[in-house]
């Protein structure tokens, strides 16, 4: 947790109106939810996911690189990588089943998203049965066999046309849409804790602010005590 003397000098240089949202936006940050994304081909899709999540209040999102490496798109994410935080699975022989162990060890149900019909839908899912990681494949193939094999739901969108499948990025919005708003409507405790919010704060105001480091050098320095 960081010092709340610290915080409270940091908030004097933003507006008091950017300092209102920071705290709105911090209130309504959660961990109960997060998003995988399995070796996404399209920079603009993986943005727009980001751009998403965060607009969504969802905190982590998390990024598997098989064959493909994400390149942030600056046009499409909307600074929303700013405020998040990402995680990345590259140095693995096995990238996808690292990130789904590290997902279930930080206690997430791993749900894959598939354009089937012998699956979970999304209309049914139970947002009560615990925190979940929600996981999009890639454009081409979709998840590989690794999530499906080691997935503990699988959630499909209904559809209703020709088409096999939405794009990855409407596909999550739809996803993330539906069970935030559940989890919304529900009784869960899904906040961020007083010292992961302390944390974020203190983060989000050295991003609002010009030459951060300067301002905590100064309040630090024996010449203000």
């Amino acid at each position: 947790m960081h010092d709340q003397q610290l915080i409270e000098y940091l908030s004097q240089f933003i507006s008091e109106r950017r300092l209102a949202l920071t705290h709105y936006v911090l209130n309504n940050r959660t961990r109960y939810f997060t998003v995988l994304l399995e070796d996404i081909i399209q920079t603009q899709n993986a943005s727009a996911v980001l751009r998403t999540s965060e607009c969504f209040g969802i905190q982590d999102v998390h990024i598997i690189e098989n064959d493909n490496r994400y390149q942030y798109n600056p046009g499409v994410a909307m600074g929303a990588g700013k405020w998040i935080h990402l995680h990345k699975y590259n140095q693995s022989e096995n990238n996808s089943l690292e990130a789904v162990q590290t997902l279930k060890q930080q206690g997430y149900r791993v749900i894959a998203t598939v354009p089937t019909d012998n699956c979970i839908k999304l209309s049914d899912f139970d947002v009560l049965k615990g925190k979940a990681a929600f996981v999009f494949g890639s454009e081409i193939n979709g998840i590989s066999s690794v999530i499906r094999e080691n997935a503990d739901e699988m959630i499909t969108i209904p559809m209703f046309g020709f088409t096999e499948s939405y794009n990855i990025s409407v596909s999550a919005a739809i996803i993330i849409s539906h069970a935030i708003e559940k989890l919304r409507n529900s009784e869960i405790n899904w906040q961020l804790t007083e010292p992961e919010k302390n944390l974020l704060l203190f983060e989000w105001l050295k991003a609002s602010i010009k030459k951060p480091e300067l301002l905590i050098q100064n309040f630090y320095s024996p010449a203000k005590n």
